[in-house]
């Protein structure tokens, strides 16, 4: 029988250490709350002049300008994307990267709130910044434009910008509180029917009709769902099926998403789905190309340890106690979580009266609550920041974890899954453009 160690009595040091750490907890906090002002400015700023996927040019510049005038060394654009940015200070021996999300929908605005992620992690990174040094931190502030399409951080992970990070961070607005989010896997899929024109009293013998392959793959796809477990979601639209009633189309597209639970369960799906579509074609004699717009979007995982920390930091903080949810949604934040520890929780701004991607929802993002979760946000962040540091200080005798793709440890819990690798845009030669992509919350 071994009998557990006692633990170790607390010491002088030990306490002296923890007063430390208070301190400067309160000083991050009394630095966030005087920057309130300028943050809640660069939310309202934001908000007034949506800009979508990779055309977030103002966006991007507000919010590395902001960080410049305090002292962060700011490389804009960044990492091969024109709105992305890289902002760093502190010379500390942990890293954490900080993703600002700025981008905008379509037609709705900042109806994800994108505008509060983005000056919630401005806000976190500037309470950090005077005390990056003293609390052994590299803050990195990494600006993620395309989080709505175009997977702008899968891009950015694969050039190198999360590279060297001990622990990744951002929060995001919803109509609840979540510490331990958790999202679907998406992947998008283009598709394209080529057949042959026709007449169709005249010489329809003649002709290959694409728009009738696109309706038997679809007939395929919804005779595949009864196959295919709860959670697992195919969805789509048809872009183009002919143009007049009296002439066999040529040419039928479409574009539609798969989502899973997890990247793995991802891939058997699309290759599932790929093969209806290849029926479409067999079955009308016509020729079918498909093709990923995007990288895909992997599922979220959250570090057992940021979340911890997090949970804590958001109970002092005074928000409402955080709810379980099962996954919902997809975020490229999920690639980062694959490789390097991650958090994303999502706090309250509406009271469960709308959700993202509703009109109503960017009314919200700039209520007193949207307002006042924006600085709880980066409060909270700065402190789990400062706090995953200091874990990382008496860790000497933490046991072995796995290690991501950085060469950083990757702590994953024994009920997690092991790291997988987000996509390659050069080992997926689907992948057409990084720039035509599509995707829906």
């Amino acid at each position: 029988m071994t009998v557990p160690a006692a633990p170790r009595p607390e010491t002088r040091a030990d306490r002296t250490a923890d007063e430390r750490i208070r301190a400067l907890r309160a000083a991050v906090r009394e630095t966030i709350g005087a920057g309130a002002p300028a943050l809640l400015d660069l939310s309202r700023r934001l908000h007034a002049e949506p800009e979508t996927a990779f055309e977030e040019h103002k966006a991007a510049a507000l919010c590395h300008e902001l960080l410049a005038a305090h002292g962060f060394e700011v490389t804009a654009p960044a990492h091969g994307l024109d709105t992305a940015f890289r902002a760093t200070i502190g010379s500390g021996p942990v890293t954490v990267a900080i993703a600002c999300e700025y981008d905008a929908l379509p037609g709705l605005g900042h109806a994800c709130g994108h505008n509060l992620i983005a000056a919630a992690g401005v806000g976190a990174a500037l309470g950090l910044a005077p005390y990056a040094d003293e609390l052994g931190l590299t803050v990195r502030v990494v600006g993620t434009p395309a989080e709505e399409r175009g997977a702008g951080k899968a891009l950015l992970l694969e050039a190198g910008a999360f590279d060297g990070v001990d622990a990744a961070m951002m929060v995001h607005p919803c109509p609840f509180e979540m510490a331990d989010f958790r999202s679907f896997a998406l992947g998008t899929l283009d598709v394209v029917y080529t057949g042959r024109a026709a007449h169709p009293s005249l010489n329809p013998h003649e002709g290959r009709n694409a728009a009738d392959a696109l309706t038997v793959a679809q007939v395929a796809l919804g005779l595949l769902r009864q196959q295919l477990p709860p959670q697992w979601r195919v969805h789509g639209i048809t872009t183009a099926a002919g143009t007049a009633p009296n002439a066999i189309p040529d040419r039928a597209t479409a574009t539609y998403e798969i989502r899973a639970l997890a990247a793995e369960d991802l891939r058997e799906l699309r290759q599932r789905v790929e093969d209806c579509f290849r029926a479409g074609a067999l079955a009308t004699g016509c020729e079918v190309t498909l093709e990923r717009p995007e990288p895909d979007y992997l599922d979220f995982r959250g570090d057992p340890e940021l979340i911890r920390l997090w949970t804590a930091n958001a109970r002092e903080l005074g928000r409402a106690e955080p709810v379980e949810r099962p996954p919902f949604a997809c975020t490229d934040m999920g690639n980062v979580s694959h490789v390097v520890p991650s958090i994303h929780p999502v706090l309250d701004i509406s009271g469960g009266a709308c959700g993202p991607h509703e009109a109503a929802f960017a009314d919200a993002a700039i209520s007193p609550a949207a307002e006042q979760a924006l600085l709880d946000g980066a409060v909270g962040m700065a402190w789990t920041a400062a706090d995953f540091a200091a874990s990382r200080r008496s860790a000497a005798g933490r046991p072995s974890v796995r290690r991501g793709l950085t060469g950083r440890p990757t702590p994953w819990g024994p009920d997690r899954r092991s790291p997988d690798r987000a996509p390659s845009r050069g080992g997926h030669p689907e992948v057409t453009s990084p720039r035509a992509p599509r995707r829906s919350p």
